[in-house]
Parts: C-alpha cells; sequence; structure tokens
C-alpha cells in the first residue's frame, strides 16, 4: 500500500475517481500525494533532502517536520497514468497514457515494493516515474487482491483471483482471514 519508507509520513488511503501526482517525499521515496495536500514549497530535491536532514539532525529525529500526506493505494487497484516519460515509454513498449494496476512486489522490510503493472505485463517500482507524473484511481479491484473471504456462514471462501496475488497481499490476506477468525 505504502512504501515503508513513506510510513513515517502523515497517510491515507486512495479514494476512487481521486486524482493523485507522484511526489518526492523528504528522504527522496516516490509515492502519490493529493495535488491540494502538497506543501507549498516545491524547491529542488538536494534543498528538500537538505532541509530535512539538517531538521533531524538539529531536532535529535525528535520532531516531525512537515511534509504532505502519503496516499496509499491498496494492491490491484487500476489506475490512468498520464505523463510517461518518453525514455520509459520506449524501454517499454508503451504510450503516454497507459491503464495499469497496482500492484507490490515484495513484503520484505527495507526494499521499495510499490509497483505499477502495464498490460504486458511489465511491472515497474514507483521509483522509475517522475515526480509530477498524474495519476487517477479508477478502481478498487477486491477480487484482484485477497483470495477469500469470510461468507455469512463464518465459512472461509475461496475463489480464483483474476490476476496473479503479489506476495505481499496474500500475506496481509491471510493475516486478515486469521484476525477474523
Amino acid at each position: 500500500m505504502c512504501d515503508y519508507s513513506l510510513m513515517s509520513f502523515p497517510n491515507r488511503l486512495a479514494r476512487a475517481g481521486e486524482e493523485l501526482v507522484t511526489h518526492r517525499f523528504a528522504f527522496g521515496a516516490i509515492g502519490f500525494a493529493s495535488p491540494a495536500e502538497l506543501p507549498a514549497d516545491r524547491g529542488p530535491l538536494t534543498v528538500r533532502l537538505r532541509n530535512a536532514w539538517t531538521e533531524l539532525w538539529r531536532t535529535g529525529g525528535t520532531r516531525k517536520f512537515q511534509s504532505a500526506v502519503a496516499v496509499c493505494v491498496p494492491p490491484g487497484a487500476r489506475l490512468l497514468v498520464s505523463d510517461i516519460p518518453q525514455s520509459l515509454q520506449v524501454e517499454i513498449g508503451i504510450r503516454g497514457t497507459e491503464e495499469v494496476t497496482f500492484t507490490e512486489l515484495t513484503a520484505s522490510p527495507f526494499e521499495y515494493r510499490d509497483a505499477i503493472r502495464f498490460r504486458s505485463g511489465r511491472e515497474i517500482l514507483l521509483q522509475r516515474l517522475k515526480e509530477g507524473q498524474k495519476v487517477r484511481v479508477l478502481s478498487f479491484s477486491l477480487p484482484a487482491f485477497v483470495d477469500s473471504t469470510i461468507d455469512m456462514d463464518d465459512q472461509v471462501s475461496r475463489w480464483a483471483p483474476r490476476v496473479p496475488l503479489p506476495v505481499a497481499a496474500r500475506v496481509e490476506a491471510q493475516r486478515s482471514i486469521a484476525f477474523c477468525l
């Protein structure tokens, strides 16, 4: 949903139909943010990183600094990505605007995990997208990332997902089911 590097920032869940942009957060990770919630100071990355590290050094890491709210997208959500850089279009063989599926590549800590999957099956980390890229949340596809649920009789029901489940989604779904039982 949100890379581990974004967990220290204020965050919230995305809404269907919402317009988002890719944003480089204070420690350098790329994630999603609402354009309306972005801070006004958008200096160069080197200035922003220097300011973030200076703030941590000055306060000993005890004071939280102002940052944009990270918008978390669940695995399986359908997104419309616009303004895809020309170099990425050529490398992957895609157009400037593509419908993609949000996914997580790993459940391992301390690694980037948020990614998008193109119709061709190619997956790229969000870190490969440029800052300020426009993204629209088209829909949340629950069956695409949860392969079991609890039915009306408190029995676990299973069905085949439409797309292969990412490891992180399977682990999270199993934890949720175990918690409910």
